[in-house]
């Protein structure tokens, strides 16, 4: 005997339907394979049916993604799965939230502290390609570390590959003392200092020599093709769109990158030939390509940061008016 079917509509009220969906209905899509009823989006509700039984489940876990996105939540695929395996333990969805996004390094767990780092760190597990761009002390080249670190941990990649610009911000490259990589060497110092947060220092200097972990300038990439790495390429806004169409068709089998810069703090001349503002356009209705767009709510340095970031930003405003 065919086991009787319920129906029942969930409102979303004014919530966007995409922010539960997901992009190109990505969210949606895990939905219908993994919740065992019948999931219908019409408008601002949402059509469930299915037996009773699987019908319960499915109500619960609906208002919870729902509540979690009136909180401010963007759901990712990943999130999606997480939550229903929850509910399917009988958890609620709530519990799923921020346990999911810590990044475990050997030193150290690295939590997101705000919404957006929360955001960042979950488009780092769901897509091989992302992109972070906002002003400094955000945490764009911590976490995309941290993220890569953990990476390398936990076995998902063999070897990550930090990469730089070397563009002269108001001093000579040819001023500088010592061959090439010595003068390239204080522009790859950041990305040594953050390294150093997450990993002891014979951890890294047996992974710099067996090249486990490489540091090197961009231009360094052309002509590679980089397999099973996590490549982490900062400060991004001095690149040119050939430069970064570069470094991104370097990318191999298995591999992702995070490509993080500041629009604010452009080196290059004119500043127009950032190519990390030229390619927003060209790649922005590729839906495996994730942008995160961090602001001053999410600095997490010293509380002054925030007050010289908002104080530049209105300072901008005026001078453009």
């Amino acid at each position: 005997m065919a086991k009787e079917l319920v129906r029942e509509w969930i409102s979303l009220g004014e919530m966007e339907p995409l922010a539960l969906l997901g992009a190109g209905d990505r969210n949606l899509k895990v939905l219908r394979e993994d919740l065992g009823v019948k999931i219908v989006a019409r408008g601002d509700r949402i059509l469930l049916e299915g037996p009773a039984g699987e019908m319960k489940k499915a109500k619960r876990l609906l208002t919870g993604l729902v509540a979690e996105v009136r909180a401010g939540r963007i759901l990712t695929p990943g999130d999606v799965r997480s939550a229903i395996r929850a509910v399917q333990e009988g958890k609620a969805v709530r519990d799923v939230a921020d346990g999911s996004m810590d990044l475990e390094c050997p030193r150290k767990i690295v939590r997101a502290k705000t919404t957006g780092q929360r955001n960042y760190i979950r488009c780092m597990m769901d897509h091989d390609v992302v992109f972070s761009i906002g002003p400094a002390g955000t945490g764009k080249t911590y976490l995309a570390m941290a993220a890569a670190v953990s990476a390398l941990k936990h076995h998902l990649v063999d070897r990550i590959l930090l990469v730089r610009p070397a563009v002269e911000a108001g001093e000579s490259l040819g001023f500088l003392p010592g061959d090439l990589l010595e003068k390239i060497d204080p522009y790859l110092r950041p990305l040594y200092d953050a390294l150093y947060g997450m990993m002891a220092a014979n951890q890294i200097r047996r992974s710099l020599d067996m090249g486990v972990i490489e540091v090197a300038p961009l231009a360094y990439m052309r002509g590679r093709t980089i397999d099973n790495a996590f490549v982490l390429l900062d400060e991004a806004q001095n690149t040119t769109l050939g430069q970064l169409k570069m470094f991104l068709t370097r990318l191999g089998f298995n591999s992702r990158a995070v490509i993080t810069g500041d629009v604010t703090q452009i080196d290059l001349v004119p500043k127009g030939s950032s190519g990390l503002i030229l390619i927003q356009p060209i790649l922005s209705e590729i839906a495996d390509i994730a942008w995160v767009h961090m602001t001053e709510k999410d600095v997490v340095r010293h509380p002054m940061v925030q007050k010289i970031i908002k104080a530049f930003e209105k300072y901008s405003d005026e001078s453009e008016d």
